[in-house]
């Protein structure tokens, strides 16, 4: 790797806020070696589509002061975190990819980039999404294209595809970003790295430059989360996300550890939901984390949770008629022709319902929730795909209506788990003929610490080293 072995830009953010903590280094050197790797490595991947090294070095001297006058510090004191274009963040445009929105500039911090920023953490730059954020590809008229550092032929991923990009070839350990079908999860399962789609109403999130209502639908399934190379920053980088913010009247205030469950800990592993087919390198990939767990003391088990399938289906007979139908006329009018294909064939796997259709899929939601709370009660986690596929090759969700299909069944583990609200999170197992793959560590409601401790024995087995040098 360009940097050498004991490069900045290449460690942890533990790593460095205890090294600026413990005045080994200051953060101006470490945001000045994010900064640098940043411009070594981002024109090939157009990641990071707004840079901003004044801001960061300005922070970054605030922050050696702090620790010169012994003040307080926080968890991320100093460390490089980068934020995404559709959340707002004071003085920069929250654009979302459009072209239209270039100088929507927001006046006030979010709710997850003002916690980072109270934790310690230094923005460097702002990350690329697809248009209006609801595609599983990044690409806009705006920004680009985000390529992926393991292969530049497949996603990196979306709605946070810049996010995870940048992670994994070393622009900041830590990025923020959102997911309400898989925006998380599946940047990090395509760029090697790992992320967590908290529970519904654990990170506060609020955008001010947003004009009218959210849908019921995004109220429900729409979240703020991390995405990191390694767990431990995961864990620093979520708990810093979680602060209460009462612009969320979502919001609730929930201890970070749950109670204890019986030992050993049970696991359900799913190798292929509802039984719609699975690439066999992803199963092997869910078999060897099974393995990994069985091996640290877990009781693993081949079982499924209660109507995962028509968990799964519930995201087209909700979002499609409520996020989606409302996406529809602005995309039209404003986005590019890949989110305007992309929301039509997306409507096209469930749309037209009427809305007592549309009331029962929601009822029928909170009983397949109160199932799954039960399976939990036996056991505590599911071992579950991303994605049943391997990341696809760029623009694969505009082909047509039957290929995006196959995407919604393949997607169908991360859509099961936003439309109940629980949290879930992607960890690498490794690569196959040099791509990713990784799996989804699921568990009951505000059980993050059981998702976190055993998503850590995976990566502890079989994730990968991060950050690379971009690959072709």
């Amino acid at each position: 790797m360009s940097g050498g072995t004991d490069a900045l830009w290449q460690r942890d953010g533990v790593d460095l806020a205890w090294l600026i903590r413990s005045r080994q280094v200051s953060a101006r050197e470490v945001v000045q070696s994010c900064l640098d790797r940043m411009e070594a490595v981002n024109p090939q991947l157009n990641a990071v589509v707004l840079a901003l090294p004044d801001e960061a070095l300005a922070a970054a001297d605030a922050a050696d002061r702090a620790v010169a006058a012994g003040d307080v510090l926080g968890p991320l004191h100093g460390v490089p975190v980068t934020t995404k274009v559709n959340t707002d963040q004071k003085g920069c445009p929250t654009d979302n990819g459009i072209v239209a929105f270039r100088d929507l500039i927001a006046t006030e911090d979010s709710p997850p980039v003002a916690s980072l920023r109270r934790a310690g953490a230094i923005v460097i730059g702002r990350t690329n999404t697809p248009g209006f954020s609801m595609r599983w590809f990044t690409d806009n008229d705006l920004h680009g294209l985000t390529r992926n550092p393991w292969r530049a032929d497949i996603t990196a991923g979306g709605s946070s595809g810049g996010a995870g990009a940048a992670i994994a070839a070393g622009i900041g350990p830590i990025s923020q970003g959102n997911d309400i079908a898989g925006s998380i999860r599946y940047p990090a399962y395509c760029n090697g790295v790992t992320g967590i789609r908290p529970t519904f109403g654990r990170v506060p999130s609020f955008n001010g430059t947003a004009k009218g209502t959210r849908p019921i639908s995004s109220q429900l399934m729409a979240v703020n989360g991390p995405l990191a190379r390694r767990i431990r920053d995961l864990r620093v980088a979520f708990r810093a996300m979680s602060v209460g913010d009462p612009r969320d009247p979502r919001w609730v205030d929930v201890p970070f550890e749950g109670p204890p469950v019986g030992r050993p800990i049970r696991v359900a592993m799913v190798v292929d939901p509802a039984g719609r087919g699975v690439h066999p390198a992803v199963a092997d990939g869910i078999r060897r984390a099974g393995k990994a767990l069985a091996d640290a003391g877990y009781a693993v088990e081949e079982v499924e949770p209660p109507r995962f399938g028509e968990a799964a289906d519930l995201w087209a007979a909700i979002g499609n008629d409520d996020v989606m139908a409302q996406l529809a006329p602005p995309a039209e009018q404003y986005g590019d022709q890949g989110i305007r294909t992309s929301v039509k064939l997306w409507m096209a796997q469930g749309s037209g319902r009427s809305f007592e259709a549309f009331r029962q899929a929601l009822a029928t939601r909170e009983k397949i929730l109160g199932e799954w709370q039960m399976f939990f009660e036996e056991r505590p986690i599911v071992l579950a795909p991303v994605s049943t596929e391997p990341p696809y090759p760029h623009d694969t969700d505009i082909i047509d209506v039957e290929t995006t299909a196959r995407m919604f069944t393949a997607q169908r583990a991360q859509l099961a788990v936003s439309v109940l609200g629980l949290p879930g999170v992607s960890v690498s197992v490794g690569l196959h003929e040099g791509i990713p793959l990784g799996v989804q560590v699921v568990a009951g409601r505000y059980r993050e610490d059981l998702c976190l401790d055993a998503a850590e024995i995976i990566e502890a087995r079989s994730g990968l080293a991060t950050p690379i040098d971009p690959r072709a």
